[in-house]
Parts: C-alpha cells; structure tokens; sequence
C-alpha cells in the first residue's frame, strides 16, 4: 500500500511541476496573445478610460515645459516631452479649464483627419514641428486608427483640469527642441528629453 501511495504522489508531485511550468511559460510568452506587437505596452489603446494612459507622473517637474493659453480659458500645461527607446516622443500634459463656467472642448483639437474624428473627441490634431530637420510629426494611431492620446473628454467644468498624453514618432536624436502645436492654442516651443 505504502508503494502504491508513493508512485502516486510522486506522479502527483511531477504533474504538479509541470502545470506550473506551463502556467509560468505561457505567462512569459504573453499569455498566446501573438506577442509580436512591437508596440509599447503604454499605447495598446488611446482611451482614457482603459487604464493603459501612460503615467504623467513620470519625469514631471514643477515648472511646466509650456503653458499655452487657448479658447474660451483653456489652457494646456505641457509637463514633459520624452524620447523613449522604441522611436516615440510621448507628450505628457495638462488641460485645465481656468475660466468660470463649464467648457466644451472644441471638435477642432481633434484635427481635420475622418479617421481621427471618428473615435470621438480627442488631441488628433496636434503635431511636433522640427526646424532642424524640417519635418512635422503627427500623432500615432493604433493599428485601428485610434490616435495615441487621450480620447473621451468633451466638457471640462470650471477650475478642473485633466491628465493628457500624445505620442509621436520621435524626431533625430540631435534635435531636442521642437515646437508644439495643437488648432486654436498658439505654439510653443518644447525640449524633448531622454
């Protein structure tokens, strides 16, 4: 009896070993999800609801890269403009409505592109300028055609203020200062770091 037991705690124990190896394996693959998407975890989706807005706690310091003043008391405080290893600049910001009544944002920070305007109100319009290189660059898209910045905004009540990200392609490595630009707020010159 005593052998039986063991044989069959050892086949237990080695089934055990396995499942775990599996479990581990299939964690560290990506759980069967393809794991070939060479995109940044942080953009799998632009909504800002879904959780997966890049932290603009990161690399924030007190004074802001810009403050650009826009319509009807908006005001966009740009905190941090970083270049990260995968070739994407990602603008981490403020949008604070300063006057004293609700606002609507404007359809037009969206910019004009249909695909853009068809995922709903969001910073689709802005672009990075480089003089240096002369080349401008607008913001991401996913492989559906979402842009890659915080979506799903339409009012902002009077004194709040929201967390924004925008990612771009990142410019040349030797330019690190490029100018912001978002419809109806006036630009303003920002440094890319990292």
């Amino acid at each position: 009896m005593s052998m039986r037991f063991t044989a069959k705690a050892r086949r237990g124990t080695v089934a055990l070993a396995v499942a775990a190896g599996l479990a581990l394996g299939s964690t560290a693959c990506g759980g069967g999800g393809g794991g070939d998407d060479k995109k940044p975890q942080s953009t799998a989706s632009s909504s800002q609801t879904s959780g997966s807005q890049p932290n603009t706690q990161e690399e924030q310091s007190d004074e802001p890269l810009a403050e650009l003043k826009g319509p009807s008391g908006l005001l966009l405080q740009i905190t941090s403009a970083v270049r990260d290893s995968g070739g994407f600049v990602t603008v981490n910001a403020a949008l604070k409505n300063d006057s004293g009544t609700m606002v609507t944002i404007p359809s037009a920070l969206s910019g004009n592109e249909t695909e853009i305007i068809n995922n709903g109100r969001s910073l689709g319009g802005a672009t990075l300028v480089d003089s240096k290189s002369k080349k401008r660059y607008y913001v991401l898209r996913d492989t559906e055609g979402r842009p890659l910045t915080t979506t799903g905004f339409s009012t902002l009540k009077a004194g709040e203020s929201i967390d924004v990200f925008l990612q771009f392609p990142a410019p040349p490595a030797s330019s690190t200062d490029v100018t912001f630009q978002l419809p109806l707020f006036p630009s303003g010159v920002i440094k890319i770091s990292g």
